[in-house]
């Protein structure tokens, strides 16, 4: 499917997973809620401070630039100047993304 669930089955909701590790750790709903704000805020912190985030078992999270570049507006076909630009990218870990995908 498209948006990368198996038929059939939804994917898991904030909610769910607030709900899982509380069951899971024994800790409060909104002692895992915290945690997972803290995580997010450490995760900020870091990849302003030093370009990237490791999250361990998951893969890295990673302040790139973009280069400036030409192109295309897709309703006229005019050449436009698209400008450099900061964004960021989730690279997952090889363990991760072993356990994921099949093998070739």
């Amino acid at each position: 499917m498209a948006n990368g669930t198996a038929p059939g089955k939804k994917r898991m909701t904030q909610s769910d997973v607030f709900n899982h590790f509380a069951e899971r750790t024994g800790m409060k709903r909104a002692q895992v809620k915290q945690f997972f704000e803290d995580l997010a805020s450490l995760a900020t912190s870091e990849v302003k401070n030093n370009g990237e985030f490791v999250l361990p078992g998951f893969g890295k999270l990673v302040r790139s630039e973009r280069k400036a570049r030409e192109g295309r507006n897709p309703a006229t076909g005019e050449t436009i100047q698209i400008p450099a630009k900061t964004t960021l990218k989730f690279r997952v870990g090889k363990s991760m993304k072993d356990s994921v995908l099949p093998k070739k």
